[in-house]
């Protein structure tokens, strides 16, 4: 490290700390929301994804079942 930045460093105040620890945590809590919204998309989408499955195989089942007898 150059001693501009050791200084730089050494002249922050406890404000500067306590905003840069505030903007951590709120970058932190963002990605956490971010994770969490694309784990539940993904979710819904596999969900979806089986109900088409399942309606896409019954229907024509059910459908030969009743018009076969």
């Amino acid at each position: 490290m150059s001693k501009k930045q050791q200084k730089s460093k050494q002249k922050m105040t406890q404000k500067q700390r306590e905003e840069r620890i505030k903007a951590a945590e709120e970058r932190a809590k963002r990605e956490a929301e971010a994770k969490e919204r694309k784990e539940r998309s993904k979710r819904i989408f596999t969900i979806v994804v089986c109900v088409i499955l399942v309606l896409a195989l019954g229907v024509p089942t059910m459908a030969l079942a009743v018009l076969g007898s």
